[in-house]
This record gives C-alpha cells, sequence and structure tokens, in this order.
C-alpha cells in the first residue's frame, strides 16, 4: 500500500484522505511532521502519525482501518453517537479521531477555522444544533485542558461562551492531565466533561474516566501501565527494534503497548501518576516532575504550571515551575513560590520541593495543544 503525505494542515483535506483511506480507496496517509518515510507501507494502514514530541524525537506511528474504527465505535459505545466539533489540530490523533467518529457515524463534522478562540468556539458549537425527527442530535467535542481553561475564563461574562460549553452532551478531555480545580470548575458550570487516556499507539483516548473503552484491557506490570485491545497501533514505521520494545506479547500471546506511564488500578478504575522516566534525581533521592506538576496545579493561578528539571550545583538536580502570567499578578512571585514549596512539602516530602518560579508572558505549546516541555526547559537554562 503506499503512503501519502498530506501537505498542510487543512482539515477539510484531511477529512477527505482519511475517509479515503478508512474506506480503503485511497493511499495511506502520512500526517504531522514525519520525515524519511517509506513510501511502500503494510496492507490495512489507514494513517501514519507523528507523536508530539513533547519530550524527544517524534515517532512514526502506523494505524490500521480496524484499529481506528474500533476506537471510533468504543466511544460511541460509551458516550453514545451525534455529531461532532473539531477544534484541535487534524494531524494529530485526538482530532483526527473526531474526524474518523464522524466518518463512522456518517455525520459531517463542524470544524473550526483559524485560531482557538473563546468566541470562535462558541459560534461553530451553537450552529451545530440540529434535530432529527423532532429529536435533538447530541453534540461533542474534544479538547486539551488549556483549551477548557479558556473557555471555562470566558464563560463567568460571555453568556454565548456559557451556553457553547454546556450545550455538549460530553467534552473528552486529553493530552496531558487535567488538574481537579479546573475539573471541578467545570462541574461548578454544568459542563459534561470526560477525562480520557490514551496516546497516538492506542488511537487515541482508551480509558474514559478511569475506565477502559469496550475490547481494551488494562494491566500495570512492575509499576508500569499496559494496554491491550483492537485500538492498538501496528508499530512504529521503519522502526522494528522500538516497535518490539514497545509492543510485547505475554504468555497467551496478547500484545501490550508499554505506555511508559506510572501507575495502579483501584478498583477498576486507572490512576496515572505520570511518566516512569519522567523522574529525577535530587540530593541522591528520586523526585517524579509529574507528581510535583500535579500538586503544583492544585494552587490558584498555577492550575497550568509546567515543572522542569534543570542542573543544580548543590544538588545534582532540581525543579523548576514555570507559568503565564495572568492570576499570578495577584500574589507575588515569592509567594506563590513558597505556597508551591508547601503544598509539595505537605504532599511529597521537603526534598521534592521545587527551587524556583519563572513567569512568563506565554508558555510555548506545541500544535496538539500540549506544553512544549523542550522549549520550556531550554528557555529557563537560558536564564540561568
Amino acid at each position: 500500500m503506499k503512503l501519502q503525505p498530506v501537505i498542510g494542515d487543512d482539515p477539510r483535506e484531511v477529512l477527505r484522505a482519511v475517509r479515503s483511506a478508512l474506506h480503503g480507496a485511497g493511499p495511506a496517509l502520512a500526517l504531522g511532521a514525519v520525515a524519511s518515510l517509506p513510501t511502500d507501507v503494510p496492507a490495512g494502514t489507514a494513517v501514519v502519525v507523528a507523536t508530539s514530541g513533547s519530550t524527544g524525537i517524534p515517532k512514526s506511528v502506523a494505524l490500521g482501518r480496524d484499529a481506528l474504527t474500533s476506537s471510533a465505535l468504543a466511544t460511541a459505545d460509551r458516550i453514545g453517537e451525534g455529531a461532532w466539533l473539531l477544534a484541535l489540530p487534524a494531524s494529530y490523533v485526538a482530532g483526527m479521531q473526531v474526524l474518523v467518529r464522524s466518518i463512522v457515524a456518517d455525520r459531517e463534522p463542524a470544524i473550526m477555522s483559524g485560531s482557538f478562540t473563546p468566541q470562535g468556539f462558541a459560534a461553530a458549537s451553537l450552529m451545530m444544533v440540529s434535530t432529527d425527527r423532532g429529536e435533538r442530535i447530541p453534540t461533542y467535542t474534544s479538547l486539551v485542558p488549556a483549551q477548557l481553561a479558556k473557555l471555562l475564563e470566558a464563560a463567568e461574562h460571555d453568556n454565548a461562551v456559557r451556553a457553547a460549553l454546556r450545550s455538549f452532551e460530553a467534552i473528552l478531555i486529553g493530552g496531558q492531565s487535567l488538574p481537579a480545580v479546573m475539573r471541578e470548575r467545570a462541574e461548578a458550570a454544568q459542563v459534561r466533561i470526560v477525562r480520557t487516556y490514551g496516546s497516538t499507539e492506542t488511537s487515541g483516548g482508551c480509558v474514559y474516566d478511569g475506565s477502559p473503552l469496550r475490547g481494551v484491557a488494562l494491566r500495570v506490570e512492575q509499576g508500569e501501565v499496559q494496554v491491550a485491545g483492537p485500538p492498538l497501533a501496528d508499530g512504529y514505521l521503519g522502526n522494528d527494534e522500538l516497535t518490539q520494545r514497545t509492543f510485547v506479547r505475554d504468555q497467551n500471546g496478547t500484545r501490550w503497548y508499554r505506555t511508559g506511564d506510572a501507575g495502579l488500578i483501584e478498583d477498576g478504575v486507572l490512576r496515572i501518576h505520570g511518566r516512569i522516566d519522567n523522574v529525577i534525581v535530587s540530593g541522591g533521592l528520586n523526585i517524579s516532575l509529574d507528581r510535583v506538576e500535579h500538586a503544583v496545579r492544585s494552587i490558584t493561578g498555577l492550575h497550568g504550571a509546567v515543572v522542569v528539571a534543570v542542573d543544580d550545583e548543590k544538588w545534582g538536580e532540581a525543579s523548576v515551575v514555570v507559568a503565564a502570567r495572568g492570576e499570578s499578578l495577584r500574589r507575588s512571585e515569592a509567594v506563590q513560590l513558597q505556597e508551591a514549596r508547601n503544598v509539595v512539602a505537605e504532599q511529597l516530602g521537603a526534598h521534592a520541593r521545587p527551587t524556583r518560579l519563572v513567569l512568563v508572558d506565554e508558555l510555548p505549546t506545541l500544535p496538539s495543544g500540549k506544553p512544549d516541555r523542550e522549549a520550556i526547559r531550554r528557555a529557563v537554562d537560558a536564564l540561568r
């Protein structure tokens, strides 16, 4: 099967190409920052998607037609069928899956044009309202936490944005962890959100509110979360060694994806603690930066903060909190740093306390909407 790159990020072009690939009529698609790929791919491949590359070099993930379709059907089985709004880049898996779900449901998706703004989101959302035989057609969308934060902020003084948020039967939130305070804020605003967990390798979100979708299995091996089921990718195109290391089979022949995430399953509910490899050694003690970040994000004004590692003459490595100005201006930088250190010490111990707080005008993000952690780390390094 031939592999055809999609030039640019026109969602309508991606929609046409994905529809053709899913139906088996067109070539497989290369989406995102994929480079130096073979022109031929295994039969059944629908899309090759570049991972976001938030902490390293992007990888080219090969997704089959069956994997994408099964993911879309499992989502409909969990939250219902209806019309979808695309508010994310179509070249990343979360945005592309909005298109796939629309194709599987045989409905044209609504598509936001231009950069993401609360007003643009409201206009696109409210235009989706329609009925079928007198029954309102449910609407859905998928967002990252940064988008949800903007919308909730705008909804406090913009009735159209508030009505748009409330109009959705469900809003999937993924891409990164959702701070508890933001979830509570959404609930107070009567916004129906669903927290999703997954990756490009699982065709997007495969665990909703801690519970796996139909057909998906979870296990934790030596502290690492692993996923099995129909939505799994075929592997990494052009990298057999990484594919074999990441996708493993157990003694029964079941194929598992090693996520690299630390977590546990309690009463059937998956709880993620962060990346296994996002750990520093400070003063001889291991510190999970993800857990530090989770604690810091509970503080007003730091809900979207990112925690990165820096070299430290005394401790070897240390953590730095980086946050956008805004709410942060209401209290001094020193006060907020002390609040962050106190919360982290209480939850994780004094050894895990961040050493600095850096305020910036705007946090750099990847096209997927996730924080560009590597760019943030380099910027902090440059300040030293």
